[in-house]
């Protein structure tokens, strides 16, 4: 069909969903390895290469200094690779959310979802739980997450008739509660506790290391592959809860699978990056823009979205004004904030 007979007839055409995925990831592998010789030290992308081919074992050091090898190897590229889990499990939550919910507005922070998760993460810090050793805070964000999103989702089930109102009312006061309560236990925190949670709660990936991206790493795999097999149920979610169960979904089993896998992503980004917010808002509506609303597509592209959009945040956020760092929180706010606001404008136009 030809572009004017699309236009015609209302429809529109849009690229296949795995030529952009390739694309979206080539990009993203581009500005991978350009970030890693941004910074306060500066390193040309040969040499980047080069430490990597040479860290790999492909080639020898040669010219390289110990310091760019240090820098690029040590600091920058788990870094890096932390940005993308982070991003990628924002924006994949967001989709899912934004399917459970049946609602665009969804968003892990605006919904309270991060904020219940940074609790967890919050509470485990100040009150020095270590049941799970190293595992303890993901954990607890993870638990924080998954209560905030089921009290969320009881109190706005879309098939009780709910609308975006309500939704943003429950995130709102959930939200505020999960704030006071985090509010409170930067209260009691000591001098040292205090100034991490300080940063930590504006998002950050200054304390990123390999050990740090590895433990990031097994919640990641876990939550894409099992957001991306629940991708045909939240396409029938989207025709409504009773259409969907009748054509054979089974909608609670769904609806508890949807909400543990969306606070394990939340939960363990929030843990290892702090809050980050609007991510989850801005790249599922950005992805459905290229290329429609079918979940078979629309999480892995938001994934590689979201990974490019944090890696690009992050390398600001650190180069901006050396050699002090720009919270990453506040990058993903100034994006966020207006976009939000624009689509609340639009949909109250076309209400």
């Amino acid at each position: 069909m030809s572009g004017a007979a699309a236009r015609r007839t209302g429809l529109v055409r849009r690229p296949p969903g795995g030529l952009l995925f390739v694309a979206l990831l080539a990009l993203l592998v581009v500005v991978i390895v350009l970030s890693f010789g941004i910074g306060p030290l500066r390193i040309p992308p040969g040499d980047v290469v080069h430490v990597i081919a040479h860290k790999l074992g492909v080639v020898e050091a040669g010219a390289l200094t110990q310091r760019d090898i240090s820098v690029v190897w040590n600091l920058r590229v788990p870094r890096a690779l932390l940005a993308v889990i982070v991003g990628a499990s924002l924006a994949m939550a967001g989709a899912g959310l934004q399917g459970l919910f049946g609602n665009p507005l969804a968003d892990p922070g605006i919904v309270g979802v991060t904020h219940g998760a940074a609790l967890g993460a919050v509470g485990a810090i100040v009150i020095g739980a270590t049941a799970f050793g190293a595992w303890t805070i993901p954990v607890a964000a993870f638990l924080g997450g998954a209560a905030t999103t089921t009290l969320i989702y009881l109190l706005a089930r879309p098939d009780r008739g709910t609308g975006t109102a309500t939704l943003l009312l429950v995130g709102i006061a959930i939200a505020a509660a999960c704030s006071a309560a985090i509010g409170f236990f930067t209260y009691i925190a000591d001098a040292d506790e205090l100034q991490s949670l300080v940063f930590w709660q504006m998002g950050s990936l200054a304390m990123a290391n390999w050990n740090s991206m590895l433990a990031a790493l097994p919640a990641f795999v876990l939550g894409a592959v099992a957001l991306r097999a629940l991708a045909t149920p939240l396409d029938m979610l989207a025709l409504g809860e009773r259409q969907a169960q009748h054509i054979g979904l089974d909608v609670n089993r769904a609806r508890l699978m949807l909400i543990a896998v969306c606070a394990l992503l939340v939960g363990s980004a929030v843990a290892f990056a702090g809050v980050v917010g609007f991510v989850g808002l801005v790249v599922p509506h950005f992805v459905r823009l290229l290329a429609g609303p079918g979940h078979r597509w629309l999480i892995p592209l938001s994934a590689v979205a979201g990974g490019l959009l944090i890696v690009v945040a992050d390398t600001a956020a650190r180069s901006l004004d050396p050699p002090s760092e720009i919270p990453l929180g506040l990058f993903s706010a100034a994006l966020g904030a207006p976009f939000f606001l624009w689509l609340v404008l639009r949909r109250k136009g076309t209400a």
